[in-house]
Protein backbone atom coordinates (compact mmCIF):
# COMPACT_ATOMS: atom_id res chain seq x y z
CA UNK A 1 0.00 0.00 0.00
CA UNK A 2 1.11 3.54 -0.72
CA UNK A 3 3.07 5.01 2.18
CA UNK A 4 1.59 8.44 1.39
CA UNK A 5 -1.90 7.29 2.42
CA UNK A 6 -1.04 5.09 5.39
CA UNK A 7 -1.96 6.68 8.72
CA UNK A 8 -2.81 5.94 12.35
CA UNK A 9 -5.88 8.16 12.71
CA UNK A 10 -8.59 5.48 12.85
CA UNK A 11 -8.99 5.44 16.68
CA UNK A 12 -9.42 9.24 16.69
CA UNK A 13 -11.86 9.05 13.77
CA UNK A 14 -13.97 6.50 15.63
CA UNK A 15 -14.28 8.96 18.50
CA UNK A 16 -15.48 11.67 16.10
CA UNK A 17 -18.62 9.69 15.21
CA UNK A 18 -20.37 11.52 18.03
CA UNK A 19 -20.20 14.75 15.99
CA UNK A 20 -23.66 15.45 14.58
CA UNK A 21 -22.62 17.61 11.63
CA UNK A 22 -19.68 19.44 10.04
CA UNK A 23 -20.10 22.39 12.41
CA UNK A 24 -19.75 20.24 15.52
CA UNK A 25 -16.82 18.43 13.88
CA UNK A 26 -14.94 21.69 13.33
CA UNK A 27 -15.65 22.67 16.95
CA UNK A 28 -14.28 19.39 18.32
CA UNK A 29 -10.90 19.76 20.08
CA UNK A 30 -10.07 16.20 19.04
CA UNK A 31 -10.60 17.05 15.36
CA UNK A 32 -8.61 20.29 15.59
CA UNK A 33 -5.73 18.24 16.93
CA UNK A 34 -5.68 15.85 13.96
CA UNK A 35 -6.96 18.26 11.28
CA UNK A 36 -3.50 18.90 9.72
CA UNK A 37 -3.04 15.15 9.22
CA UNK A 38 -6.55 14.83 7.78
CA UNK A 39 -5.90 17.67 5.33
CA UNK A 40 -2.59 16.13 4.33
CA UNK A 41 -4.35 12.88 3.42
CA UNK A 42 -7.15 14.59 1.50
CA UNK A 43 -4.72 16.81 -0.40
CA UNK A 44 -2.53 13.88 -1.46
CA UNK A 45 -2.19 12.58 -5.01
CA UNK A 46 -0.65 9.14 -5.45
CA UNK A 47 1.03 8.38 -8.77
CA UNK A 48 1.92 4.99 -10.23
CA UNK A 49 4.66 3.98 -12.63
CA UNK A 50 4.76 0.41 -14.04
CA UNK A 51 7.89 -1.64 -13.31
CA UNK A 52 7.89 -2.71 -16.97
CA UNK A 53 7.24 -0.54 -20.03
CA UNK A 54 3.50 -0.51 -20.71
CA UNK A 55 2.54 -2.19 -23.96
CA UNK A 56 1.06 0.29 -26.43
CA UNK A 57 -1.42 -1.20 -28.92
CA UNK A 58 -0.77 -0.06 -32.46
CA UNK A 59 -3.80 1.99 -33.46
CA UNK A 60 -4.66 5.32 -35.02
CA UNK A 61 -7.27 6.19 -32.40
CA UNK A 62 -7.49 6.80 -28.66
CA UNK A 63 -9.66 4.25 -26.84
CA UNK A 64 -11.06 5.46 -23.53
CA UNK A 65 -13.09 3.68 -20.85
CA UNK A 66 -15.06 5.37 -18.04
CA UNK A 67 -16.32 3.17 -15.22
CA UNK A 68 -17.64 3.55 -11.68
CA UNK A 69 -16.30 0.33 -10.16
CA UNK A 70 -18.43 0.50 -6.97
CA UNK A 71 -15.63 0.87 -4.43
CA UNK A 72 -13.61 -1.90 -6.08
CA UNK A 73 -15.49 -4.30 -3.81
CA UNK A 74 -15.15 -7.02 -6.48
CA UNK A 75 -11.66 -6.00 -7.52
CA UNK A 76 -10.54 -9.34 -8.97
CA UNK A 77 -13.55 -9.36 -11.29
CA UNK A 78 -12.93 -5.72 -12.26
CA UNK A 79 -9.33 -6.55 -13.18
CA UNK A 80 -10.45 -9.64 -15.11
CA UNK A 81 -12.94 -7.57 -17.11
CA UNK A 82 -10.36 -4.88 -17.87
CA UNK A 83 -7.85 -7.46 -19.07
CA UNK A 84 -10.08 -9.88 -20.99
CA UNK A 85 -13.18 -8.12 -22.32
CA UNK A 86 -12.58 -7.22 -25.99
CA UNK A 87 -14.06 -3.71 -25.58
CA UNK A 88 -12.19 -2.91 -22.35
CA UNK A 89 -8.79 -4.54 -22.61
CA UNK A 90 -5.86 -2.61 -24.07
CA UNK A 91 -7.60 0.76 -23.76
CA UNK A 92 -5.27 3.74 -23.77
CA UNK A 93 -7.08 5.52 -20.94
CA UNK A 94 -9.24 4.43 -18.01
CA UNK A 95 -11.29 7.04 -16.12
CA UNK A 96 -12.28 5.17 -12.95
CA UNK A 97 -14.43 6.42 -10.09
CA UNK A 98 -15.21 5.01 -6.63
CA UNK A 99 -11.92 3.38 -5.61
CA UNK A 100 -11.26 2.44 -1.97
CA UNK A 101 -8.03 2.46 -0.03
CA UNK A 102 -8.20 0.48 3.20
CA UNK A 103 -12.01 0.19 3.44
CA UNK A 104 -13.61 -2.89 5.01
CA UNK A 105 -16.29 -3.08 2.30
CA UNK A 106 -13.58 -3.76 -0.32
CA UNK A 107 -11.46 -6.07 1.81
CA UNK A 108 -9.17 -3.29 3.08
CA UNK A 109 -7.30 -3.44 -0.22
CA UNK A 110 -5.39 -0.74 -2.08
CA UNK A 111 -7.76 -0.72 -5.05
CA UNK A 112 -5.99 1.90 -7.24
CA UNK A 113 -2.56 0.47 -6.48
CA UNK A 114 -3.61 -3.05 -7.39
CA UNK A 115 -5.21 -1.91 -10.65
CA UNK A 116 -2.04 -0.04 -11.64
CA UNK A 117 0.17 -3.01 -10.76
CA UNK A 118 -1.93 -5.79 -12.23
CA UNK A 119 -2.68 -3.94 -15.48
CA UNK A 120 0.87 -2.52 -15.68
CA UNK A 121 -0.41 1.05 -16.08
CA UNK A 122 0.65 4.53 -15.16
CA UNK A 123 -1.89 6.31 -13.03
CA UNK A 124 -2.95 8.91 -10.49
CA UNK A 125 -5.31 8.52 -7.52
CA UNK A 126 -6.81 11.31 -5.41
CA UNK A 127 -8.62 10.50 -2.15
CA UNK A 128 -11.87 12.40 -1.75
CA UNK A 129 -13.15 11.19 1.61
CA UNK A 130 -11.89 9.97 4.94
CA UNK A 131 -14.73 7.78 6.17
CA UNK A 132 -15.97 7.71 9.74
CA UNK A 133 -18.24 4.75 8.95
CA UNK A 134 -18.02 1.59 6.88
CA UNK A 135 -20.26 2.90 4.09
CA UNK A 136 -23.90 2.82 3.01
CA UNK A 137 -26.59 0.17 2.84
CA UNK A 138 -25.38 -3.36 3.50
CA UNK A 139 -21.80 -2.12 3.78
CA UNK A 140 -22.56 -1.04 7.36
CA UNK A 141 -23.06 -4.67 8.43
CA UNK A 142 -19.60 -5.89 7.34
CA UNK A 143 -17.80 -7.49 10.29
CA UNK A 144 -14.34 -6.06 9.60
CA UNK A 145 -13.21 -2.51 10.43
CA UNK A 146 -11.73 0.09 8.10
CA UNK A 147 -7.94 0.05 8.09
CA UNK A 148 -7.37 3.48 6.48
CA UNK A 149 -10.90 4.55 5.46
CA UNK A 150 -10.06 6.41 2.23
CA UNK A 151 -12.10 6.62 -0.97
CA UNK A 152 -11.50 8.52 -4.22
CA UNK A 153 -11.15 8.71 -7.99
CA UNK A 154 -8.36 7.85 -10.45
CA UNK A 155 -7.18 7.74 -14.02
CA UNK A 156 -4.81 5.25 -15.64
CA UNK A 157 -2.91 5.43 -18.91
CA UNK A 158 -0.61 3.28 -21.03
CA UNK A 159 1.36 6.33 -22.10
CA UNK A 160 3.27 8.88 -20.02
CA UNK A 161 1.29 11.12 -17.65
CA UNK A 162 2.23 14.72 -16.97
CA UNK A 163 0.86 17.84 -15.26
CA UNK A 164 -1.29 15.95 -12.75
CA UNK A 165 -3.63 18.09 -10.67
CA UNK A 166 -6.93 17.79 -8.85
CA UNK A 167 -10.02 19.96 -8.72
CA UNK A 168 -11.80 19.98 -5.38
CA UNK A 169 -15.57 20.26 -5.86
CA UNK A 170 -17.94 22.03 -3.44
CA UNK A 171 -20.21 19.91 -1.30
CA UNK A 172 -23.92 20.27 -1.81
CA UNK A 173 -24.82 18.89 1.60
CA UNK A 174 -23.17 18.22 4.94
CA UNK A 175 -21.33 14.91 4.54
CA UNK A 176 -21.80 14.11 8.23
CA UNK A 177 -25.61 14.27 8.11
CA UNK A 178 -26.25 11.12 6.06
CA UNK A 179 -25.88 7.49 6.96
CA UNK A 180 -22.49 7.35 5.26
CA UNK A 181 -20.54 9.88 7.35
CA UNK A 182 -17.26 11.17 5.95
CA UNK A 183 -14.86 14.11 5.85
CA UNK A 184 -13.94 15.67 2.50
CA UNK A 185 -15.47 16.34 -0.90
CA UNK A 186 -15.35 15.02 -4.45
CA UNK A 187 -12.12 15.60 -6.37
CA UNK A 188 -11.52 15.47 -10.10
CA UNK A 189 -8.22 13.96 -11.29
CA UNK A 190 -6.78 15.84 -14.27
CA UNK A 191 -3.65 14.99 -16.25
CA UNK A 192 -2.00 15.44 -19.64
CA UNK A 193 -1.44 12.12 -21.40
CA UNK A 194 0.73 11.04 -24.29
CA UNK A 195 -1.60 8.97 -26.48
CA UNK A 196 -1.57 7.36 -29.94
CA UNK A 197 -3.13 10.55 -31.34
CA UNK A 198 -0.88 13.00 -29.46
CA UNK A 199 -1.16 14.92 -26.17
CA UNK A 200 -4.61 14.87 -24.60
CA UNK A 201 -5.84 16.34 -21.35
CA UNK A 202 -8.17 13.99 -19.44
CA UNK A 203 -10.33 14.44 -16.36
CA UNK A 204 -11.90 11.67 -14.24
CA UNK A 205 -15.14 13.08 -12.80
CA UNK A 206 -17.57 11.96 -10.11
CA UNK A 207 -20.35 14.45 -9.35
CA UNK A 208 -22.22 14.17 -6.07
CA UNK A 209 -24.94 11.52 -5.84
CA UNK A 210 -26.97 13.12 -3.04
CA UNK A 211 -27.34 16.46 -4.76
CA UNK A 212 -29.70 18.68 -6.70
CA UNK A 213 -29.59 19.22 -10.45
CA UNK A 214 -28.38 22.76 -9.78
CA UNK A 215 -25.56 21.51 -7.58
CA UNK A 216 -24.39 19.00 -10.18
CA UNK A 217 -24.36 21.86 -12.65
CA UNK A 218 -22.30 24.03 -10.27
CA UNK A 219 -19.80 21.22 -9.82
CA UNK A 220 -19.46 20.81 -13.57
CA UNK A 221 -18.98 24.56 -13.96
CA UNK A 222 -16.07 24.40 -11.48
CA UNK A 223 -14.45 21.72 -13.63
CA UNK A 224 -14.94 23.57 -16.91
CA UNK A 225 -13.68 26.86 -15.45
CA UNK A 226 -10.45 25.19 -14.35
CA UNK A 227 -9.96 23.44 -17.69
CA UNK A 228 -10.47 26.78 -19.47
CA UNK A 229 -7.74 28.34 -17.30
CA UNK A 230 -4.91 26.03 -18.44
CA UNK A 231 -3.17 25.93 -21.87
CA UNK A 232 -5.50 24.60 -24.55
CA UNK A 233 -5.27 20.93 -25.48
CA UNK A 234 -7.73 18.39 -26.86
CA UNK A 235 -9.68 17.49 -23.72
CA UNK A 236 -11.71 14.45 -22.64
CA UNK A 237 -13.84 14.43 -19.50
CA UNK A 238 -15.69 11.37 -18.29
CA UNK A 239 -17.06 9.45 -15.35
CA UNK A 240 -20.12 9.21 -13.15
CA UNK A 241 -22.11 12.45 -13.42
CA UNK A 242 -25.07 11.12 -11.39
CA UNK A 243 -27.61 12.56 -13.83
CA UNK A 244 -30.47 10.77 -12.11
CA UNK A 245 -32.91 13.62 -12.94
CA UNK A 246 -33.74 13.72 -9.20
CA UNK A 247 -32.97 16.19 -6.42
CA UNK A 248 -31.63 13.92 -3.68
CA UNK A 249 -30.03 16.66 -1.60
CA UNK A 250 -32.69 16.29 1.08
CA UNK A 251 -35.20 13.56 1.87
CA UNK A 252 -38.19 15.86 1.39
CA UNK A 253 -37.09 16.80 -2.13
CA UNK A 254 -36.46 13.14 -2.96
CA UNK A 255 -40.01 12.25 -1.96
CA UNK A 256 -41.50 15.20 -3.89
CA UNK A 257 -39.49 14.23 -6.96
CA UNK A 258 -40.59 10.64 -6.59
CA UNK A 259 -44.28 11.59 -6.64
CA UNK A 260 -43.72 14.01 -9.53
CA UNK A 261 -42.46 11.11 -11.61
CA UNK A 262 -45.37 8.98 -10.51
CA UNK A 263 -47.63 11.73 -11.89
CA UNK A 264 -45.65 11.83 -15.14
CA UNK A 265 -46.03 8.08 -15.46
CA UNK A 266 -43.66 5.28 -14.53
CA UNK A 267 -43.48 3.78 -18.02
CA UNK A 268 -42.86 7.19 -19.59
CA UNK A 269 -40.06 8.04 -17.13
CA UNK A 270 -38.38 4.68 -17.69
CA UNK A 271 -38.54 5.14 -21.46
CA UNK A 272 -38.11 8.89 -22.04
CA UNK A 273 -36.51 10.55 -19.01
CA UNK A 274 -34.08 8.22 -17.23
CA UNK A 275 -32.26 7.08 -20.41
CA UNK A 276 -32.19 10.67 -21.77
CA UNK A 277 -31.63 13.05 -18.83
CA UNK A 278 -30.10 15.63 -21.20
CA UNK A 279 -33.44 16.18 -22.92
CA UNK A 280 -35.36 17.68 -20.01
CA UNK A 281 -34.49 17.38 -16.31
CA UNK A 282 -30.69 17.75 -16.68
CA UNK A 283 -30.66 19.71 -19.93
CA UNK A 284 -29.07 22.84 -18.42
CA UNK A 285 -25.94 20.89 -17.48
CA UNK A 286 -25.58 19.51 -21.00
CA UNK A 287 -26.35 22.83 -22.69
CA UNK A 288 -23.58 24.38 -20.58
CA UNK A 289 -21.16 21.73 -21.86
CA UNK A 290 -22.06 22.51 -25.44
CA UNK A 291 -21.70 26.25 -24.92
CA UNK A 292 -18.17 25.57 -23.65
CA UNK A 293 -17.36 23.67 -26.84
CA UNK A 294 -17.76 20.09 -25.55
CA UNK A 295 -19.48 17.42 -27.62
CA UNK A 296 -21.30 14.69 -25.74
CA UNK A 297 -24.03 13.71 -28.22
CA UNK A 298 -21.74 11.79 -30.57
CA UNK A 299 -19.56 10.33 -27.79
CA UNK A 300 -22.22 8.32 -25.93
CA UNK A 301 -24.60 5.54 -26.88
CA UNK A 302 -28.03 7.23 -27.23
CA UNK A 303 -30.25 6.05 -24.40
CA UNK A 304 -27.56 3.68 -23.12
CA UNK A 305 -28.31 3.33 -19.41
CA UNK A 306 -25.40 2.58 -17.10
CA UNK A 307 -27.05 1.83 -13.75
CA UNK A 308 -29.86 -0.67 -13.20
CA UNK A 309 -31.58 -0.54 -9.83
CA UNK A 310 -33.23 -3.83 -8.93
CA UNK A 311 -35.81 -3.06 -6.24
CA UNK A 312 -36.04 -6.79 -5.47
CA UNK A 313 -32.30 -7.03 -4.65
CA UNK A 314 -31.55 -6.38 -0.99
CA UNK A 315 -28.32 -4.47 -1.76
CA UNK A 316 -30.12 -1.99 -4.03
CA UNK A 317 -33.10 -1.71 -1.70
CA UNK A 318 -30.80 -1.06 1.26
CA UNK A 319 -29.05 1.77 -0.60
CA UNK A 320 -32.39 3.33 -1.59
CA UNK A 321 -33.46 3.27 2.08
CA UNK A 322 -30.73 5.85 2.72
CA UNK A 323 -32.81 8.48 0.90
CA UNK A 324 -36.38 7.11 0.53
CA UNK A 325 -38.71 5.91 3.33
CA UNK A 326 -39.96 2.33 3.32
CA UNK A 327 -43.47 3.27 2.19
CA UNK A 328 -41.99 4.83 -0.96
CA UNK A 329 -40.01 1.68 -1.62
CA UNK A 330 -43.17 -0.43 -1.34
CA UNK A 331 -44.81 1.70 -4.02
CA UNK A 332 -41.67 1.58 -6.20
CA UNK A 333 -41.71 -2.21 -5.97
CA UNK A 334 -45.36 -2.28 -7.05
CA UNK A 335 -44.80 0.24 -9.89
CA UNK A 336 -41.76 -1.64 -11.25
CA UNK A 337 -43.39 -5.08 -11.11
CA UNK A 338 -44.31 -4.98 -14.85
CA UNK A 339 -40.62 -4.23 -15.60
CA UNK A 340 -39.09 -7.05 -13.58
CA UNK A 341 -38.34 -4.72 -10.68
CA UNK A 342 -35.63 -2.94 -12.73
CA UNK A 343 -35.20 0.82 -13.09
CA UNK A 344 -32.36 1.83 -15.45
CA UNK A 345 -30.71 5.27 -15.50
CA UNK A 346 -28.08 7.02 -17.62
CA UNK A 347 -25.53 8.31 -15.08
CA UNK A 348 -22.15 7.88 -16.80
CA UNK A 349 -20.91 10.05 -19.66
CA UNK A 350 -17.92 11.23 -21.64
CA UNK A 351 -17.57 14.58 -23.42
CA UNK A 352 -14.73 16.06 -25.43
CA UNK A 353 -13.44 19.29 -26.90
CA UNK A 354 -11.02 19.12 -29.82
CA UNK A 355 -11.70 15.39 -30.28
CA UNK A 356 -14.27 13.49 -32.32
CA UNK A 357 -15.80 10.06 -31.92
CA UNK A 358 -14.68 7.34 -34.34
CA UNK A 359 -17.57 5.13 -35.41
CA UNK A 360 -15.92 3.07 -38.14
CA UNK A 361 -12.92 1.83 -36.13
CA UNK A 362 -12.41 -1.62 -34.57
CA UNK A 363 -14.68 -0.74 -31.64
CA UNK A 364 -17.50 0.72 -33.69
CA UNK A 365 -19.76 3.44 -32.25
CA UNK A 366 -19.46 4.50 -28.60
CA UNK A 367 -21.21 2.01 -26.38
CA UNK A 368 -22.21 0.92 -22.91
CA UNK A 369 -20.67 -2.44 -22.04
CA UNK A 370 -23.57 -4.24 -20.39
CA UNK A 371 -23.95 -7.64 -18.80
CA UNK A 372 -20.61 -7.90 -16.97
CA UNK A 373 -20.96 -10.59 -14.33
CA UNK A 374 -18.70 -12.26 -11.81
CA UNK A 375 -16.99 -15.51 -12.76
CA UNK A 376 -19.46 -17.41 -10.54
CA UNK A 377 -22.43 -15.54 -12.00
CA UNK A 378 -25.86 -16.86 -11.15
CA UNK A 379 -27.72 -14.21 -13.13
CA UNK A 380 -29.06 -12.03 -10.31
CA UNK A 381 -28.01 -8.57 -9.10
CA UNK A 382 -25.54 -10.02 -6.59
CA UNK A 383 -23.40 -11.33 -9.44
CA UNK A 384 -22.73 -7.87 -10.91
CA UNK A 385 -19.13 -6.74 -10.98
CA UNK A 386 -20.29 -3.19 -10.27
CA UNK A 387 -23.62 -1.42 -9.94
CA UNK A 388 -22.54 0.68 -12.96
CA UNK A 389 -21.75 -0.46 -16.49
CA UNK A 390 -18.60 0.88 -18.16
CA UNK A 391 -18.74 3.09 -21.24
CA UNK A 392 -16.14 3.01 -24.03
CA UNK A 393 -15.36 5.30 -26.96
CA UNK A 394 -12.69 5.64 -29.64
CA UNK A 395 -11.51 9.15 -30.47
CA UNK A 396 -9.48 10.98 -33.05
CA UNK A 397 -8.33 14.58 -33.54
Amino acid sequence: MSAVLRHTLMPQLAALRECRDAKSLRASPRFRQIEPDVRRLLDAVVTYEPPLPASMPVRRHLRAVAWNIERGARLDDVVAALTTHPDLRDADLYLLTELDFGMARSGNRDVPGEIARRLNLRGAFAPCYLNLDKGSGLERSIAAENEFGLHGNALFSRGPIEAIETIRLPNGRDKLLGRERRIGSQRVVVATLQTPIGPVRAASIHLDAHSSRGHRRRQMRCILDRLDAVPALPTLIGGDWNTSTHNTQRACWSIIGFWARVAIGVRYCLRAHYPHPDRFFERRLFRMLERRGYDYRRLNEPGGCTLHHCILAEADRSNLRDWLPEWCLAYVEWALRPFGGICSLKLDWVAARGLRAVTDGPLGPPRVVQGLRRASSDGDARSRISDHDPIVVELAM
